[in-house]
């Protein structure tokens, strides 16, 4: 009876855990022990938390138990680790309980429970140790009170050996320099060229929109083309009336002008009428043509400033002569380069058949 309170006294001074984990730890071997027993079991570990093929000055490892199929509900106390001042090995976490494995019984029977439990000790002092038993008492759900004693285990501690056939001591190596790789490079030359590509086409945009709103950059079709496009606007009757005349006969002598700027160099839009066909006279336009214009200019300069109202007959004439006065300036040009083209393909022509003939009297 003493023995059963002493076990019951250090079960609870000591750390409790969970009913599924360190609440449930027992052995399937030692249901019918009687109470106050001590039990020796099997399953110690001591495993090294670094992958080495011996253990060194400082190195981790967990030392600890494993139970296999004990009954939910068991419960445990676990031993208290002192470490010793002197050194040795010394515990540097607390006791720990994992569940590895559960396993349902019938309805009505408590689930088996595969437990391991342990914590990690270290030694900073070279040689060889005999690790303390691992004595955890046990308090099954009918009561009994039993002292599960695993084996002890022995750890050796090594330290990194000693040059003892030369005996001269080395210094501390340098960091090493490998070399650079293509693998290391290729994402710098990749964001490289992915940079240059993103600022290039961000100055072409800049360059075309600066160039789109720039009229020196700006598409012009050619001033016939121009002054006709003008001069279609003003098709229809509708136009003749009195008091849309003013507005007709600008549009046309407006056209007309900027035609003969673009054209002829003259600076039409800032002459009047007599200045205007001045220089027109040394330019190549038949005479007939220009003089019936020049009726045009006149005409339309009595309507925008004496409120001249013009004949229906006069007004049906403006439209035609303006675009004849276009079309045949302007085939007056197209004529001229061509002449010259085919006076040019035949000069060469004559020309290479005189050296051919010359070569061949040589």
């Amino acid at each position: 009876m003493r023995k059963a309170l002493i076990y019951l006294t250090l079960l609870l001074g000591c750390m409790s855990v969970s009913a599924q984990e360190a609440d449930t730890l027992s052995v399937t071997d030692s249901v019918d022990v009687p109470s106050g027993k001590s039990i020796r079991m099997n399953g110690v570990f001591l495993q090294p938390l670094q992958e080495r093929d011996s253990v060194l000055v400082a190195d981790q490892l967990m030392y600890g138990f494993e139970l296999r199929q004990v009954e939910e509900g068991t419960r445990f106390a676990l031993p208290e680790w002192k470490n010793d001042e002197r050194g040795g090995v010394q515990a540097i976490s607390p006791w720990f309980v994992d569940t590895l494995k559960v396993t349902k019984q019938k309805k009505g029977m408590p689930r088996l429970l595969d437990l391991r439990s342990g914590l990690i000790v270290t030694s900073f002092d070279e040689g060889v140790y005999d690790l303390p038993p691992i004595m955890v008492g046990r308090l099954s759900k009918d009561g009994v009170i039993d002292t599960l004693v695993f084996d002890p285990m022995r750890l050796e501690v090594k330290t990194m050996p000693v040059d003892t056939a030369t005996f001269v001591p080395h210094d501390i190596k340098g960091q090493i320099k490998y070399p650079v790789t293509f693998n290391e490079v290729l994402p710098w030359l990749a964001g490289f060229w992915v940079l240059a590509v993103i600022i290039i086409v961000v100055a072409c945009l800049v360059i075309m929109h600066k160039r789109k709103n720039d009229p020196a950059y700006e598409r012009k079709d050619p001033a016939h083309i121009v002054a006709l496009r003008e001069l279609d606007k003003y098709r229809g009757s509708k136009m003749w009336a009195p008091e849309k005349q003013k507005t007709f006969y600008s549009g046309v002598t407006d056209a007309l002008r900027e035609y003969m700027d673009a054209r002829y160099g003259v600076s039409a839009m800032e002459m009047t009428t007599a200045e205007i066909f001045d220089d027109m006279k040394s330019k190549d336009v038949p005479k007939e043509l220009l003089d019936e214009v020049r009726e045009l200019f006149e005409r339309a300069d009595f309507v925008k400033f004496a409120k001249f109202v013009a004949s229906d007959d006069d007004n049906a004439s403006v439209l035609p002569l303006a675009v004849r006065f276009v079309t045949e300036t302007y085939q007056t040009d197209v004529e001229a380069d061509s002449h010259d083209t085919v006076d040019g393909t035949s000069s060469r022509g004559a020309e290479a058949t005189r050296q051919s003939k010359d070569g061949g009297n040589e």
